[in-house]
């Protein structure tokens, strides 16, 4: 399994960011072979960022690129250059009770004030 973090340190709405990448990127990712899961953070102050999981490194590369023309075509209006992008194999994973929905889509009104 290969993992691509994405660090955003410039966004001016990560709420809007996300939705964007909810409506747009996602599908892109989805019709990947190979691809296994996309999870968007915030971290305050304008920060936000994105983990993508990878079955392997080949759909790892490809998906990134992918995902940078996309990021240049649809959220440039929201952040002030490009992410800084770290990716590696994953050596361990452990996993909790399965999450709920509704515990990891924030609510898009609460940060819009």
């Amino acid at each position: 399994m290969h993992v691509v973090i994405r660090k955003f340190g410039h966004l001016r709405s990560v709420p809007l960011a996300a939705q964007r990448a909810e409506t747009g990127l996602v599908a892109l990712l989805k019709r990947m072979p190979g691809f296994l899961g996309y999870y968007i953070f915030d971290a305050g102050g304008g920060v936000g960022g994105s983990v993508t999981f990878f079955k392997d490194l080949e759909t790892a590369i490809e998906a990134n690129e992918k995902a940078l023309l996309w990021m240049r075509a649809s959220i440039a209006d929201l952040t002030d250059g490009e992410p800084e992008i770290v990716s590696g194999a994953v050596l361990f994973s452990s996993h909790g009770l399965p999450l709920e929905a509704g515990d990891m889509i924030a609510d898009l009104d609460s940060d819009t004030g």
